[in-house]
């Protein structure tokens, strides 16, 4: 199934206007995050009709971008229900534009799927992964001043046409400056950023007329980390967030049964059931992890990653009772306003909560391509940062890791 595709905004208050393509992740996510940076989303759109009918819904409920100010959500977006590959300029410029519009930023990015560790980690052999080259078309036809890209971490080290790790980002990046854009990478963790949740996700900034921002200084950190010298406050815990919200609706709640309720019990928080042990040649004792489905939350630490699935963890309340995190929580730990409201099955709320990108990456960014807007165009064409030095750690570990295990993982995930 075909997936997100771009969405339009501009720029409000004292900042240069312009307008913006800001492709929709699913719910939209992005764009809550842009616009409480203060851009103005013009155009969204997205394939799957769950998602348009989410967006739909929202803006018609005319939320608060801000307390106290008279703005809503998504107040003049044009919503498109599309494909990517049958989109042209001409569908995402707004009406009484004339062709040679540009928008100021154009934001989005792949389906995660084919580069997620969740997934077959199948690339541009899958065909989601080929809708970077739609996106980038996008990009090559109307000229934004800036380009937001968002992804799992996984497209660092995914593997490009001739198998070798790291090469898909490096062919994006490639593609980019091809049709003239210089572009720049980041690892970013939502947890860093005030969210309750420990969420590391990809960006990517492009341009091809102005400086590169500069990616956004972490405001909180891990308890452990703190010095007297920094300025950084802690993470914000999925305890401390769980506080803020009203008690959940009791058709939402679910509970464990029978042994599985046992089972989960005699856990830690922190702690799941382990996976059966995959032996491999450097790992004779396998390699286990935890089901995705039975791992109880450490309310002390921001939650782990939210997934697109309708299992996320449990967590253990006050009387020492189970029960999962509801679709609103997990909302909430996107950063989703209270009264965003979701359209679908219950399983297709929580695989557009899961897939959208949450909001205070989002946010932090849209400032950072504000402040880079507002100097104005660079005097000489911008060009593209070397990669983090992280980046070629993962890539160098990767690297070896195929070459130990490469061939039983292929046949693994053949059988699968």
């Amino acid at each position: 199934m075909r997936q997100p595709s771009p969405s339009l905004a501009s720029t409000h208050g004292r900042r240069p206007t312009g307008n913006c393509c800001v492709p929709v992740f699913r719910s939209g996510g992005l764009d809550v995050g842009l616009e409480r940076a203060g851009w103005e989303t013009v155009v969204a759109t997205d394939f799957d009709a769950d998602c348009i009918a989410t967006l739909s819904e929202s803006r018609d409920a005319r939320q608060p971008v801000r307390a106290g100010i008279d703005r809503t959500f998504l107040a003049r977006t044009a919503i498109v229900h599309a494909d990517i590959a049958d989109l042209g300029p001409e569908h995402l410029r707004p009406v009484d534009a004339p062709s040679t519009w540009r928008p100021a930023l154009v934001a989005g990015g792949p389906p995660c799927q084919p580069w997620s560790s969740a997934g077959l980690q199948q690339g541009f052999s899958d065909p989601r992964g080929q809708l970077v080259d739609h996106f980038i078309r996008l990009v090559a036809d109307l000229r934004p001043h800036f380009v937001l890209m968002e992804n799992v971490r996984g497209l660092v080290t995914a593997v490009g046409p001739n198998g070798k790790p790291g090469e898909a980002l490096q062919l994006i990046q490639r593609e980019l400056q091809n049709i003239g854009y210089a572009s720049a990478v980041a690892l970013l963790n939502a947890a860093d950023y005030g969210a309750a949740q420990r969420r590391v996700r990809l960006f990517l900034v492009a341009s091809s007329d102005h400086e590169l921002p500069t990616f956004p200084e972490p405001t909180h950190q891990s308890t452990g980390e703190i010095t007297l010298l920094e300025s950084r406050v802690p993470w914000v815990s999925l305890g401390t967030l769980l506080g803020t919200l009203p008690a959940p609706e009791p058709e939402n709640v679910v509970r464990p049964k029978g042994e599985r309720a046992r089972q989960l019990a005699a856990l830690e928080p922190g702690s799941g059931l382990r996976t059966q042990g995959r032996v491999e040649s450097n790992r004779p004792g396998g390699h286990w992890g935890y089901r995705q489905d039975c791992f109880v939350a450490d309310l002390s630490l921001p939650s782990r990653t939210i997934r697109a699935a309708s299992t996320p963890d449990w967590i253990k309340e006050s009387d020492g009772s189970l029960r999962r995190l509801t679709w609103r929580e997990c909302a909430a730990l996107q950063g989703f306003p209270q009264g965003w409201r979701f359209a679908g099955t219950l399983a297709s709320r929580f695989r557009q909560i899961g897939n959208a990108v949450q909001t205070n990456l989002a946010e932090a960014m849209g400032r950072a391509l504000l402040t880079a807007l507002a100097t104005g165009p660079a005097d000489q064409p911008p060009s593209s940062p070397p990669w983090p030095a992280e980046f070629h750690r993962r890539v160098r570990y990767t690297v070896s890791e195929h070459r130990v295990n490469g061939e039983h993982r292929v046949r693994v995930r053949a059988s699968v």
